[in-house]
């Protein structure tokens, strides 16, 4: 491996996602990626983290009142300039995703630029009316050191950041600062609750296919990736799901 290293960061609070998921997220970008990286996670309890990862404090609450701190607009406290010593490329990640082929492309795509997923929308919705320009910040870069004009945006309008009947969602207000942004490539990035899970009354009677091409699956929302390993049997007949051990293979230590 040669050149500059890149920075890939993380987050963890609380207590739905154990040191497990860094410590996955962190071996499987390893397996992954072809150049040196940084892997920080922002954590206030680095307890069972493997060696290589570095941590870092959450910053102080810049003004949120309509959440607990610390909360998903972490996101955009990160782009300050000077944040955690960062400096150029840098890949945010949430801790429920699984790494399925190599990521180098997520640095070589569209160099210097703000890239995010096109979020996705139930596909009912998606016959009335076409996706909104709304990102999904599961996966996002960012140049650190050259975005502070995202968390000055931010602070600016934290208000409206917080506003729900302006911005639904943190990562709308994201996709609203990077001002500029690109899509990551469809193929690149799928759903496992869109792209793999079989549409109901299939989910019943099909299990979930990994898709061909993808690099990341994301597990946005549930359910977890040890959940789709395993299968779920229980709850809203729609959402329930055969067992995927495909998935075992790429998460793992």
């Amino acid at each position: 491996m040669s050149g500059a290293p890149v920075n890939v960061i993380c987050m963890k609070w609380g207590k739905r996602y154990p040191a497990r998921y860094v410590n996955i997220l962190y071996r499987s970008i390893g397996r992954n990626l072809s150049r040196p990286f940084r892997f920080v996670c922002l954590t206030d309890d680095p307890a069972g983290f493997v060696e290589g990862i570095e941590t870092h404090p959450f910053p102080e609450n810049p003004g949120i009142t309509q959440a607990k701190w610390p909360n998903v607009f972490l996101k955009l406290v990160m782009t300050r300039d000077g944040f955690a010593n960062l400096e150029g490329p840098t890949l945010f990640l949430d801790l429920d995703l699984v790494i399925l082929d190599s990521i180098d492309c997520f640095f070589d795509y569209q160099p210097g630029k703000n890239c995010i997923i096109h979020n996705w929308i139930e596909r009912r919705k998606q016959i009335l009316r076409p996706r909104p320009d709304i990102g999904n910040s599961s996966i996002f870069r960012f140049e650190a050191g050259k975005s502070q004009y995202i968390y000055d945006t931010f602070i600016r309008e934290m208000d409206r950041a917080q506003d729900r009947s302006i911005f639904q969602t943190e990562q709308a207000f994201l996709t609203y600062a990077m001002k500029e942004r690109y899509w990551w490539p469809e193929k690149w990035v799928r759903s496992f609750k869109y792209n793999c899970r079989p549409a109901f009354p299939l989910n019943l009677i099909s299990a979930p296919k990994k898709p061909e091409g993808a690099k990341f699956l994301v597990f946005h929302g549930k359910p977890d990736p040890p959940d789709a390993v395993d299968g779920i049997s229980t709850g809203k007949i729609h959402h329930r799901v055969l067992p995927a051990p495909w998935v075992a293979e790429y998460w793992k230590e």
